[in-house]
């Protein structure tokens, strides 16, 4: 094989590879508005033994509140928002492991590692070096207006999303 056809499976090999990324890419801006469903099919729920979050019932809208769970050795966050409505969250970051706190005037979740910061409503990356959201502790509401942790959702990074998109 002489320099000119090396040149040439190169140059072909290079734009072959273009071309499937640029496809893939394509393919995703395509299918953004589905994109929810996708992540949603990426989560995954574990059930824990359930556990009364103590106190909940008394926490005020716009207030967030400690405990553990699934274990005491995993630090955990209850949120109430401005319209009563709770969300859960793991305390700690996703980048480090560091525990995050709450920052109720300004309504997130910060980890002062890194300067992450995640969104109090869904949990997810506002800034920082994360690259996936918080996990999410499932909630029920029970008799007497009791709150009780019974899981977590784990959510996989968009960047690990893109990549299956691609291979499929």
């Amino acid at each position: 094989m002489n320099h000119q056809e090396t040149v040439n499976d190169l140059s072909q090999n290079t734009r072959r590879a273009f071309c499937t990324e640029l496809l893939a890419s394509t393919g995703l801006l395509l299918a953004a508005p589905n994109l929810s469903q996708v992540i949603a099919a990426q989560d995954s729920m574990v059930a824990y033994p359930p556990r009364r979050i103590e106190n909940a019932e008394t926490l005020l809208p716009g207030a967030g509140l400690y405990f553990n769970y699934p274990t005491r050795n995993d630090p955990a966050v209850l949120l109430r928002s401005s319209d009563g409505e709770y969300t859960a969250y793991s305390r700690k970051c996703s980048h480090a492991g560091c525990s995050v706190d709450y920052d109720p005037p300004r309504r997130c979740l910060k980890c002062p590692c890194h300067q992450g910061t995640f969104d109090a409503r869904m949990g997810y990356v506002m800034f920082g070096p994360p690259r996936r959201p918080l996990d999410t502790i499932v909630l029920q509401m029970r008799a007497g207006g009791q709150i009780w942790a019974v899981g977590k959702s784990y959510v996989r990074s968009m960047d690990m999303i893109a990549k299956d998109l691609r291979y499929r």
